[in-house]
């Protein structure tokens, strides 16, 4: 019986496993993110994050050499290394763990297996400028009570929408009338 052993083995043997693991890890640091199953997604977050942890903290020369040491045996891709100390400890330096997210995708059409989205968190463009614009805006602020209040609100909004209807019912003039002499030149 299995109990109390925590290692998803996916499948394989150790050999397959490790190197499975190494090269999808170099793919995420790579990349910025893939494409994989849910269960291969967090066996990668458990593998990478002790590693990208590695990355922060090493001002001294000698304490970065010995931990891109460390990652590159993790790794075993120096192109790899070297985009994480360069461009990923940069962006993770202030955060406190959980490097990366887990987004899952539904089934896949052949095997039915649970598809999943492994990403680095701060490389997300698109969610962190969605999550800086709504905290940057400022709230719209209302008055309550009075009627007054009210009535001018009232006034502005029918205002610009009668201005509207009078543009658009020129133009539909306008070209009624280009219409007209166009049939008149033939």
């Amino acid at each position: 019986m299995r109990h109390g052993k925590k290692v998803n083995h996916l499948g394989r043997k150790a050999g397959h496993r490790k190197a499975m693991l190494r090269n999808m890890a170099s793919s995420l640091i790579l990349h910025k993110r893939i494409k994989t199953t849910v269960q291969k997604a967090k066996a990668l977050q458990q593998y990478v994050e002790p590693v990208i942890t590695k990355t922060k903290g090493n001002e001294v020369k000698e304490d970065k050499m010995n931990a891109s040491r460390t990652a590159f045996r993790y790794l075993q891709d120096k192109t790899a290394v070297k985009e994480l100390f360069e461009t990923v400890a940069d962006k993770v330096a202030e955060r406190n763990g959980g490097y990366t997210r887990i987004i899952k995708l539904g089934t896949r059409l052949g095997d039915n297996a649970e598809m999943a989205i492994i990403e680095l968190v701060d490389f997300n463009e698109m969610y962190t400028q969605s999550k800086g614009a709504a905290t940057g805006s400022k709230r719209k602020r209302r008055r309550r009570g009075g009627s007054s209040s009210a009535n001018t609100e009232a006034e502005t909004v029918e205002t610009p929408t009668a201005v509207v209807e009078e543009t658009t019912e020129t133009e539909a003039q306008e070209s009624a009338d280009n219409q007209e002499e166009e049939k008149k030149e033939d």
